[in-house]
């Protein structure tokens, strides 16, 4: 199961960066749907489901800190 999820301001300045969370069998390494998160075992090669999962984010911006010169 890959999810993806856009950049939002929270509140004032605090942004939540665009993230993809991506749960595996961590067995197989095959991609789950979701209806399967809650099995005990993988469909794909029948091991006890543990799941794997993985965040990939991606930075939007940089917090500039401090006095900058021009």
């Amino acid at each position: 199961m890959k999810k993806n999820y856009t950049a939002k301001t929270v509140s004032g300045s605090v942004v939540e960066s665009a993230h993809t969370v991506e749960v595996v069998c961590a067995a197989c390494g095959f991609d789950l749907d979701e209806s399967e998160l809650e099995a005990d075992k993988c469909s794909n090669c029948g091991a006890d489901l543990v799941l794997k999962r993985s965040v990939s984010i991606q930075v939007t911006s940089v917090p500039v800190f401090g006095e900058t010169s021009e």
